[in-house]
């Protein structure tokens, strides 16, 4: 039996700021994401979403916007969510330019042709994932020797999170992704 997503109200009309940011997501992606529509039942919900998105994902960090989706792909995987899985293995083949790299991620990670430091991130990402409590300064030790600093490492942490909380939200009312993800970058 097919999953029913739950049937959340778009706000009619949006706000105009919400209706601009949509505007500009068919402008660049050419659709609205899934995940911003089931948000925008409530702009303010829909608001903290996106700004802790565009602050985890796409601000200056010293992680790369490639690394940063690995790690969004890796916990989508240990969490088994379809959504984030598709959505950001599409984005992983878009900036790695490589179309095999995303689905090597989603199944398992450790088959997959990534240097020493991106393997170190996404094992203390799916660490974290299964047993945030069992980490300790070794793994944070290990992750400094592959060149990260602390504030990398509260990057990689926060990215981590953030996929973890919304791989539940979007298993638990059941969003699918987009069609057009499933044929990007290939």
């Amino acid at each position: 039996m097919q999953p029913t997503a739950l049937n959340l109200p778009q706000m009619k009309p949006l706000p105009e700021a919400t209706q601009r940011y949509f505007d500009i997501c068919v402008e660049k992606l050419g659709f609205v994401p899934n995940v911003l529509r089931a948000y925008a039942f409530d702009v303010d919900k829909l608001n903290a979403f996106t700004a802790m998105y565009n602050d985890l994902m796409l601000a200056p960090s010293g992680l790369s916007k490639l690394e940063r989706e690995m790690i969004a792909v890796a916990v989508s995987a240990e969490n088994r969510c379809f959504y984030c899985l598709v959505a950001h293995g599409a984005a992983v083949r878009q900036l790695s330019n490589d179309p095999h790299l995303g689905e090597m991620i989603a199944m398992n990670y450790r088959v997959a042709l990534i240097d020493a430091r991106v393997r170190a991130m996404l094992d203390f990402a799916v660490k974290m994932t299964k047993a945030s409590a069992t980490i300790e300064e070794a793994d944070r030790a290990t992750l400094r020797e592959h060149g990260l600093t602390d504030r990398d490492i509260f990057d990689l942490a926060g990215v981590a999170g953030f996929f973890n909380m919304t791989n539940r939200v979007a298993s638990a009312i059941a969003m699918a992704p987009n069609p057009e993800y499933h044929g990007q970058y290939r």
